[in-house]
């Protein structure tokens, strides 16, 4: 027997594009069965990206879709709209005796339905207990999850990390973030960004990007799983895409646009994923910069770290210029489990390691630095310098700070001086450097 199924969701500029998206994959559920959406026809909507019948209505009147529930001979309604509520969905169910009622919700609200979907790796069926009526069938969490095919397919395929980052702040991006975000991310990093025909500053953002080579900006893309798939890192919110970058096992950063994200926010900070609660510069920057101690390492990292330190454009700058055998690093970073003089750090900002930070001689009022970047990588010197006074001033609580520079190396002596080094003695071709705390 097949049933008419009528979804009733609605998407613009202002309200985003994520109601519709999701019922797309939950309407492909219903293989054997009629499928119709009810929309709005509402600016910076995507009506035309739904592949079944689409009925437009020119209100949220119960009135309206009452009507045309009539006359489609409706078995089923699918609601995802955040303007229907309890006292709606009942008198919906007064009218229409026969008609089946599925609400989907993320933000526990109360609902008279036959079937209420949660389908957040953060729902809890309990918290509904006293929200919908008893004969009510909860689907509730991870198992319920609406994940698109194209994930499915993408999963199994594995593709050159083309991108650093991958940004997708809401088809609609409705706080403009795309621009802000993209003001704090240094020229170094391959940025792979989407957005939809929805948003309405994507004129402001061509412009930004125009002439900024390592920005690719994609418009209503129906690539975006292989684009997560070419990416190591992405910057996203807290709603139902955070569901597909956990699928493809992408480090990511959450940020919080909205109150109905509140829920999977919680539920990845609790479990100790990179989330912050609004978009701020401070709040941004400081979630995604990692320090990884050696002595923490994979064996891959180290040998990677290895091959940076013995590239030429790395060696010649150091006291021994000789390339090391992966024998002796290994045994070095072995031998700094017992050491407590000296800490050697491999620094990450926005998933991608760029750099490696220092500290020998340790004692309790100074320290000898060192610093180099991944090999290649243009720009990067202040970020890891502005690490390095971080954690020796305010994680070690070191008073002073030297470092030792070979006097022709101009593009080192530069940046320290830079960040206030001053010269205080010479060993031969070394320069030594100082740079005293300041207390602000």
């Amino acid at each position: 027997m097949i049933n008419k199924i009528l979804f009733r969701a609605d998407s613009s500029s202002a309200i985003g594009l994520g109601h519709i998206m999701r019922d797309l994959v939950l309407a492909s559920q219903f293989k054997n069965d009629e499928v119709i959406f009810a929309c709005q026809e509402l600016e910076g909507n995507i009506i035309n990206k739904i592949p079944y019948q689409v009925e437009i209505l020119k209100s949220n009147s119960i009135d309206e879709l009452d009507s045309l529930i009539k006359s489609l001979d409706i078995d089923m309604i699918v609601i995802d709209h955040y303007g229907i509520d309890y006292n709606y969905e009942k008198k919906l169910s007064i009218l229409n005796s026969k008609l089946s009622i599925m609400s989907l919700d993320d933000t526990y609200e109360k609902h008279y339905c036959d079937i209420l979907l949660n389908h957040n790796i953060s729902a809890d069926e309990k918290r509904y207990k006293d929200l919908v009526p008893k004969h009510c069938e909860l689907r509730c969490g991870s198992r319920y999850t609406l994940i698109r095919d194209e994930f499915y397919q993408e999963k199994s395929i594995k593709r050159e990390k083309v991108y650093d980052i991958f940004i997708a702040m809401g088809g609609a991006d409705t706080q403009n973030l795309n621009i802000k975000l993209l003001e704090l991310i240094p020229s170094y990093f391959k940025i792979a960004i989407v957005t939809t025909m929805a948003n309405k500053n994507l004129e402001i953002l061509k412009v930004y990007i125009e002439k900024k080579e390592y920005i690719d900006l994609f418009i209503d893309s129906d690539k975006i799983a292989k684009l997560m798939n070419k990416s190591r890192f992405a910057i996203i919110t807290p709603s139902v895409i955070v569901h597909e970058v956990l699928y493809m096992a992408i480090d990511f950063l959450a940020i919080k646009t909205a109150d109905n994200q509140d829920d999977i926010f919680q539920y990845l900070l609790k479990n100790s994923f990179k989330v912050v609660d609004s978009f701020k510069k401070e709040k941004v920057e400081k979630v995604l910069v990692e320090l990884i101690n050696f002595i923490d390492l994979s064996y891959d990292e180290k040998v990677e770290i290895l091959s940076w330190r013995n590239h030429l454009s790395v060696r010649k700058w150091m006291l021994k210029k000789e390339p090391i055998t992966l024998e002796q690093h290994i045994s070095y970073i072995e031998l700094l489990k017992e050491k407590e003089d000296r800490l050697y750090f491999v620094v990450k900002q926005y998933g991608k390691s760029v750099g490696v930070i220092d500290f020998t001689n340790i004692n309790n009022q100074e320290a000898e630095i060192g610093i180099y970047s991944r090999p290649i990588l243009k720009g990067v010197g202040s970020f890891l310098m502005e690490n390095i006074l971080e954690y020796g001033f305010y994680q070690l609580k070191l008073k002073k700070l030297l470092v030792k520079v070979f006097e022709d190396n101009f593009s080192a002596i530069r940046l320290y001086k830079k960040f206030n080094f001053k010269q205080i003695d010479r060993q031969g071709s070394l320069i030594i450097m100082e740079r005293i705390y300041e207390n602000r």
